[in-house]
Parts: C-alpha cells; structure tokens; sequence
C-alpha cells in the first residue's frame, strides 16, 4: 500500500450489563502523499473525499516519532 498508513484508535468503553471497562480499536485507511509516516507515530488525520475503496482520511501532521529498532528480534539475542 503505497502511500497509505493505517491509523489504529483505540478508546475504552464500559459494558453496559457487566460494567467491566473494555478496550475497542478502530483501523481507518489514510493517505499520506510523501510517505514520511512510520510505525509508532502519532498522527493527526481529517476526513477527506473517498480516494479508493477504503481511504477516505489524509494525514494533516505527524504529532510525535515513535523510535522503532532496525535490527529483527533475532539479531538482538
């Protein structure tokens, strides 16, 4: 997917017979026309025209850089 990031929201709701507070994540399709988004950043999107089946969000502005290692998991060990 070229150019597109997949933004997870997560929120907490409370059950409504249990009363147990439950985590909900929602994945919206954004479209981020330089590709400058990486895994673990925050961004900000808006809503936007329909640009395919499912992006109908751009990214306005990446909030904070999340530092991700380079190296696999087996190369750490």
């Amino acid at each position: 997917m070229d150019k597109t990031v997949v933004v997870v929201v997560e929120s907490l709701r409370r059950h409504m017979l249990y009363k147990k507070v439950v985590r909900h994540t929602s994945n919206f399709k954004a479209h981020d026309a330089t590709n400058t988004c990486k895994v673990g950043d925050v961004v900000k999107i808006v809503e936007t025209r329909p640009l395919s089946k499912d992006k109908r969000w751009r990214v306005v502005q990446i909030i904070a850089r999340h530092e991700v290692a380079d190296k696999e998991p087996a190369e750490l060990i």
